[in-house]
């Protein structure tokens, strides 16, 4: 069984890949071709994908039953002792931490909220 995923590729890498595969999802193509069609393929996905993302899934003789490869990812597969595992980069903090810390105790709206205007 091979499954092969693309994001944001031409639609004409679509149409290429729906001769030998067939297109479940937008984008998400399953088949069962041979070895040597399968890689002719995936070299086809690697040349034509432009800006896009590729992923390939296949079934094949090791201790997890399938292998994969990735064109484009952030994510990387990754050899852990013969298992292949996913290796992500570590995620960017999104908002920096303040230059300034915040003053400890009630500002002075909360109090007038709280207490009243006294």
């Amino acid at each position: 069984m091979t499954v092969i995923v693309l994001t944001n590729c031409p639609v004409g890498l679509r149409g290429f890949l729906t001769r030998w595969l067939l297109e479940i999802s937008a984008g998400v193509f399953i088949g069962n071709p041979s070895a040597r069609v399968r890689d002719v393929l995936w070299n086809e996905v690697q040349q034509y994908a432009g800006q896009g993302r590729a992923l390939l899934a296949h079934t094949t003789d090791n201790e997890q039953g399938f292998t994969f490869r990735t064109h484009d990812h952030a994510w990387h597969p990754a050899d852990h002792e013969g298992v292949t595992l996913i290796h992500r980069p570590k995620a960017k903090p999104l908002d920096p931490a303040p230059t300034t810390t915040p003053r400890r105790g009630w500002s002075n709206a909360s109090k007038r909220r709280r207490f009243g205007n006294r």
